[in-house]
């Protein structure tokens, strides 16, 4: 194992030893922003050994998220599910989230046995899972998924950047920065933004009050 690579496959080994063959991890991105997708990556590990550092995506930098996901998709089975803003709207951020870790996984090309899940969310598929809090940190898999939906998230939100550059999503990626909050009281929410977050609803009601003035 690398010395990049912090992360050992602890909890893949535990679940081989278990008798499940074939194990994968899940993790999602963009939960908390106001604008844009939330991501759901699956990642079923080979026996490669990580030239690069593996890790939570937040601990590492983006050049190093990169190159991890470089080799995540060149030598792990990996499947990448999106689920769009109006969703979100319809069935709530929780759902929204836990759709897109489902359809990560009915997506992979190689059917899991056991699943390793960042967090709490039941999912609703018939695999044993685990459930591990804190996963992207603890587990390989698990970090695994949460590099590729983050990277995959954010190549979303810098072309959707092109298409509405006054918000600067490219730099904030849908977050509520300072300078997001700026331009959303400047222009108003954008088709991609998340109406059913209270900040959003808020800034909708502020509008609609001042028009009425």
């Amino acid at each position: 194992m690398s010395s990049k690579t912090r992360l050992k496959r602890r909890y893949e080994k535990w679940a081989i030893r278990r008798g499940h063959r074939i194990v994968a991890g899940i993790d999602e991105s963009g939960v908390g922003p106001l604008a844009g997708p939330v991501v759901a990556a699956a990642v079923i590990l080979s026996e490669h050994t990580f030239a690069n550092r593996i890790d939570d995506c937040k601990r590492l930098t983006s050049k190093a998220r990169l190159s991890a996901y470089e080799e995540i998709l060149r030598h792990c089975i990996v499947n990448v599910s999106v689920i769009h803003h109006g969703v979100i709207d319809a069935i709530n951020i929780y759902n929204a989230s836990k759709l897109a870790m489902e359809k990560a996984v009915i997506g992979l090309p190689l059917k899991p046995d056991y699943l390793l899940v960042d967090g709490r969310r039941e999912l609703t598929l018939p695999y044993e899972r685990r459930s591990i809090i804190k996963g992207d940190r603890r587990c390989l898999s698990i970090a695994c998924a949460s590099i590729v939906a983050k990277v995959w998230r954010d190549r979303i939100m810098e072309r959707l950047h092109e298409l509405f550059p006054c918000y600067g999503f490219k730099n904030h990626k849908g977050y509520g920065t300072a300078a997001h909050f700026r331009q959303l009281k400047r222009y108003g929410p954008s088709p991609i933004h998340r109406l059913s977050y209270e900040p959003i609803r808020q800034l909708l009601t502020y509008r609609i009050r001042r028009k009425r003035k």
